[in-house]
């Protein structure tokens, strides 16, 4: 016996709680623009398996899968997006990066 709308608040809870996961992770990554430790092919596949989720959620019309998983595609892809822009600005041949705010500053690692 089920009770009625536990499954859905299980599934609302476990969104939760893997989609702020990310929250932290983008917003260093966003700020710091380190990221010397993220893999491009994990995060490449990471992001697609959860834009996959999503198209799933959409199918069968689960609420907790399609809102955790909106949310986050958007935070997957911009650490992904962010990872993409920083390699190709320090590829050899780019022009400088600007340094960051914190950095002109001397508020934060040069």
């Amino acid at each position: 016996m089920t009770l009625p709308g536990l499954p859905d608040s299980v599934g609302y809870l476990a969104a939760l709680l893997t989609t702020s996961s990310f929250v932290p992770q983008a917003l260093l990554t966003l700020r710091t623009r380190d990221v010397s430790g993220i893999s491009l092919s994990m995060y490449s596949a990471f992001t697609l398996g959860v834009a996959l989720w999503l198209l799933y959620g959409l199918a069968i019309g689960e609420w907790p899968v399609i809102v955790a998983n909106t949310v986050t595609l958007a935070l997957a892809a911009t650490i992904l997006v962010t990872k993409v822009r920083v390699e190709r600005a320090r590829a050899p041949g780019a022009p400088p990066a600007a340094p960051s705010a914190s950095a002109a500053s001397g508020n934060g690692p040069a």
